[in-house]
């Protein structure tokens, strides 16, 4: 069966996504609405003609690279490249991982520019909406992608973990440089500031694990963590 990258192939591809489908109530979440708390009048009016014209302004697309990971000592694991990334969550997930899929997916300017460009013009509302649409949009892409990546791991009889992010959990912020420098430069549009912010803003980046067993697919380290009001917090399987 043919591998899905070797370490003399590894190599970062972009790659263009299709329609994204958006969530009303994620929109809403971000919003600031409660669950089973919906808008009235005007406000309800803008988020169902946002959502229904909001394609025109998305250019979904995300960069991947698979590389092998090397080592793991401790909170520190070498992959492929060789870059290091530092986090003992991270150290743990790739432990049980033969390869990463490192990943930066964005839903371009567009969007971003509109919703700025209202702000200017003071129709704040029309652009919280839309940035909020946008927010739902950029976490609809990065599930897309993941569910490409995985469908690749599984043919060769993989499994894949859930996606991780620098600035969750113990993995800093800075270890963006890492993601980037992993990928490569062919990425999706997205550039890197000296703080560690991607441009465009809705955009997200990270890495999923692969390997075999259920202790890929199942780790989840918010089942250790204590924090239990934090945003970031995932219960359910593969979220």
């Amino acid at each position: 069966m043919k591998e899905m990258v070797t370490t003399s192939q590894a190599k970062s591809r972009v790659a263009y996504l299709g329609n994204i489908k958006i969530d009303k109530d994620n929109v809403l979440r971000y919003l600031g609405y409660r669950p089973g708390v919906f808008p009235q009048g005007r406000v309800l009016s803008l988020l169902d003609e946002y959502i229904e014209n909001v394609h025109q302004l998305l250019e979904p697309s995300y960069s991947c690279v698979i590389r092998n990971v090397a080592r793991v000592r401790d909170s520190a694991t070498l992959i492929e490249g060789p870059v290091i990334f530092r986090s003992e969550v991270v150290a743990r997930l790739l432990k049980a991982c033969r390869k990463v899929a490192v990943v930066v997916v964005t839903i371009g300017n567009t969007l971003e520019d509109m919703a700025n460009r209202l702000s200017r013009d003071g129709l704040v509302l029309q652009a919280s909406i839309l940035d909020a649409i946008g927010s739902d949009a950029v976490e609809k892409a990065a599930d897309l992608a993941h569910s490409r990546i995985e469908k690749e791991a599984n043919r060769e009889g993989l499994a894949t973990s859930r996606r991780f992010s620098p600035g969750y959990c113990d993995w800093d912020i800075s270890q963006q440089v890492k993601v980037f420098r992993s990928v490569g430069p062919d990425l999706a549009t997205v550039t890197l500031t000296d703080t560690c912010l991607m441009v465009p803003r809705k955009s997200i980046s990270g890495i999923i694990g692969i390997g075999r067993g259920e202790a890929v697919r199942d780790y989840n380290p918010c089942h250790s963590c204590d924090k239990h009001d934090c945003r970031g917090r995932r219960s359910a399987p593969g979220k």
